[in-house]
């Protein structure tokens, strides 16, 4: 799964990047992005030729819920079962976009402990999430849009932390997977695969990262941890 991220540049380095639009929503450099929080979700205008940036909250509510209840439930979507899933099916099919980040977070169990490890693709490069979203109206008529991130199963990089890690798709399949006329799930199910090991590396990180109130560059500082390293590698 994937249950805390990071995504530490400006809003208008993440506009260049992904070649967006400028957004009219705020956004500041965050160490320690967690579920329910407002997050930036880059999605493909229906009509028009340009990319769309907007913040959404992280944890999907379905058009259909009775109520917002379960949607920290709904931080994660497993690639695998999406598209028989009644939460996420209809997203999958034509409601995709993509989740900046430039790491991630997941924890090994290290005796009665967790220890915490940061993620990143090469040295800390600005990636894309596979993403899912919907919008649901609150009892006061007002559009509450989330989101979701798909989980495929780990590289070499991450199984030794977690038997899973969220979907990073490459930068040439931006395009299709964003495209609101592609439906054709079992096309675009091709791209949910685990991102390739080689580019990816992993660092323990101090436990300050357990507590959401914590939000700094040394939530994601490498740390020593020469017994956990023993252990996993």
């Amino acid at each position: 799964m994937c249950g805390r991220y990071r995504l530490s540049r400006r809003k208008q380095l993440i506009e260049e990047h992904f070649d967006c639009d400028p957004c009219d929503d705020d956004w500041s450099p965050r160490f320690n992005v967690a579920p329910t929080q407002p997050v930036p979700v880059i999605r493909q205008h229906p009509k028009e030729p340009f990319r769309e940036l907007s913040l959404m909250r992280w944890g999907l509510i379905p058009s259909w819920a009775k109520d917002p209840s379960g949607a920290a439930r709904m931080i994660n979507a497993r690639s695998e079962t999406a598209s028989s899933k009644p939460a996420f099916r209809d997203s999958l099919k034509s409601r995709r976009c993509l989740i900046p980040a430039d790491g991630f977070y997941e924890w090994a169990q290290t005796g009665k402990s967790k220890q915490p490890y940061c993620f990143e693709v090469n040295d800390g490069d600005l990636f894309a999430f596979a993403g899912l979203w919907d919008r649901w109206k609150d009892p006061g008529n007002n559009w509450i849009k989330t989101c979701s991130i798909l989980t495929t199963t780990p590289n070499a990089v991450t199984s030794p932390v977690h038997d899973r890690m969220p979907v990073i798709l490459e930068p040439d399949s931006y395009d299709l997977w964003l495209d609101p006329g592609m439906n054709n799930v079992a096309v675009v199910c091709e791209l949910l695969k685990p991102y390739d090991a080689r580019e990816m590396r992993c660092f323990p990180v101090s436990t300050r990262i357990n507590h959401v109130a914590n939000d700094d560059e040394e939530c994601s500082r490498p740390v020593e941890s020469e017994a956990v390293q023993d252990r996993l590698f």
